[in-house]
């Protein structure tokens, strides 16, 4: 529950996670609603490690509403923002007409939106799914809303939705025009498969050269294989991943992971003019991969990457040690560096000599800038501590030391 001040302001914070998607997402039916041309599927990261926490606070003595982001006040009026505030108090009158109309909270009064990342915007790390999954689960619990959620997400990003839920998580495309039937829904929980790990090699902490909204609108204008992938190889593959997250299917998982990445990334070639998102470091990790699956005879290891060239690597807990001394011998980091690997720890291994020589890659110093060790983690959750507000008792950010 929210809670209200002395200066009557009603507050309350909640944090969301990042989804990192397997089968991918990329090109719309309809660009306002946001209705995806074929369904997708993700992997719910561990808020330990990434997530947005985010602020929302209404008051009678609010002028207009306004919104920080990373410490720095942005336009409230992108369009986007503005379709989820509308709808969240949409929904919210809608449920006080029926239930409560001497509620609490009037929904005539401003909001004040306070929202961080823990890790890199804009970067290729779905910061824009956690960001607007987070900010409608608060302004949900802010004005006592309960509805499918991921509805409202999908109207601020796309791949939001996805991050409504913990897990694995389907977002399924739907057919209705209005996009009611198009919504995220759980595959299986966090608790399902314990000993899958992900590592997200940062190569580039930048923001992308190409945004994901203006590449999937090119896609969908001038590439063949991208209508040949939604509608002849995605829906099959859907059923096939789903199948192998249920049964806990580690090698079908990986290579059904890679595959996807693969074409997601040879339709932005296929897009005119043609779009880049992986480079240099980015192919070599994917060399990397295959050499070390074809030295142990086995899919030990696998990568995805979303629009940027930052890797993500989906493996085993029992081949997490090893693999990321495998990275760290051939992208050798900074010697005085900060820790190259954040978030869970990592037990030291050894590399095998022969392993070394199966790879048989030059070593590219400071080709990675670090690792994020993670796991699969739940959906969004309110934060019971007032002290981890980011806005102060009269609903302006806190000032930072």
């Amino acid at each position: 529950m929210p809670e209200t001040n002395s200066h009557n302001v009603s507050m309350i914070t909640c944090t969301a996670p990042v989804n990192i998607a397997v089968i991918k997402y990329w090109g719309k039916r309809d660009e306002e609603l946001i209705l995806p041309i074929n369904s997708s599927l993700s992997v719910t990261l561990h808020q330990d490690q990434l997530k947005t926490t985010t602020t929302v606070a209404c008051s009678r003595n609010f002028q207009e509403d306004r919104i920080w982001l990373n410490g720095k006040e942005e336009d409230i009026n992108q369009p986007r923002l503005q379709s989820c505030l509308r709808e969240i108090r949409r929904l919210a009158r809608k449920r006080r007409n029926e239930e409560d109309p001497n509620a609490e909270i009037t929904l005539s009064h401003r909001v004040h939106i306070c929202s961080v990342n823990n890790f890199p915007t804009a970067a290729g790390l779905a910061s824009s799914a956690a960001g607007y999954a987070c900010l409608v689960y608060s302004l949900s619990r802010l004005f006592g809303v309960d509805a499918e959620l991921s509805l409202v997400a999908r109207q601020g990003s796309g791949s939001a939705c996805r991050s409504m839920y913990g897990g694995f998580v389907q977002w399924k495309m739907g057919e209705r025009q209005d996009g009611k039937d198009s919504v995220a829904e759980q595959v299986a929980p966090e608790t399902h498969w314990p000993e899958l790990r992900v590592l997200i090699l940062v190569v580039s902490a930048e923001r992308k050269p190409v945004g994901s909204t203006s590449g999937m609108q090119t896609s969908v204008q001038t590439s063949k294989l991208l209508k040949h992938r939604a509608d002849s190889v995605v829906p099959a593959r859907m059923d096939d991943m789903i199948r192998a997250v249920r049964g806990r299917d580690f090698a079908t998982f990986a290579e059904l992971t890679m595959k996807d990445s693969n074409q997601f990334h040879a339709t932005c070639l296929d897009t005119f003019p043609p779009i880049f998102y992986l480079n240099d470091i980015s192919r070599k990790v994917i060399n990397l991969v295959h050499r070390y699956n074809r030295h142990y005879r086995e899919t030990r290891v696998a990568y995805t990457f979303d629009a940027g060239p930052n890797a993500v690597i989906y493996l085993l807990r029992d081949h997490v040690p090893e693999f990321v001394q495998a990275v760290r011998h051939f992208f050798p980091p900074e010697s005085n560096g900060g820790e190259f690997v954040k978030g869970l720890p990592v037990h030291s291994a050894s590399l095998p000599d022969e392993l070394v020589r199966d790879i048989g890659m030059e070593p590219t110093p400071k080709g990675i800038g670090y690792i994020i060790s993670t796991k699969v983690g739940p959906g969004p959750c309110a934060v019971d501590d007032p002290t981890l507000h980011l806005l102060g008792a009269d609903g302006l950010p806190k000032k930072t030391a």
